[in-house]
């Protein structure tokens, strides 16, 4: 059995993620893969879980995040792209 490096927990079920990096991380849950490797929020710190922002090399959860933090190259971001929907 493998221990997770976030909780500690010794579980046969265990997984490894190997980054692009090279790095190998050894854990029990999805949720503790989040915890370790998941990118933070900027502007209000939350983890980033789908596919996030990325403005200037900086890391958002969202197109508001961004456009707080970003001034002009924030401004060209958005959450959705084409007509809203009626």
């Amino acid at each position: 059995m493998a221990i997770c490096e976030v909780c500690e927990n010794d579980y046969w079920m265990t997984f490894e993620v190997r980054t692009v990096g090279g790095g190998v991380h050894t854990f029990d849950s999805f949720e503790c893969a989040a915890h370790k490797l998941a990118p933070i929020c900027e502007h209000c710190q939350v983890k980033i879980l789908g596919h996030g922002v990325e403005v200037s090399g900086r890391f958002f959860c969202c197109a508001h995040c961004a456009r707080s933090k970003e001034g002009t190259e924030g401004t060209q971001v958005r959450d959705s792209v084409g007509a809203r929907p009626s």
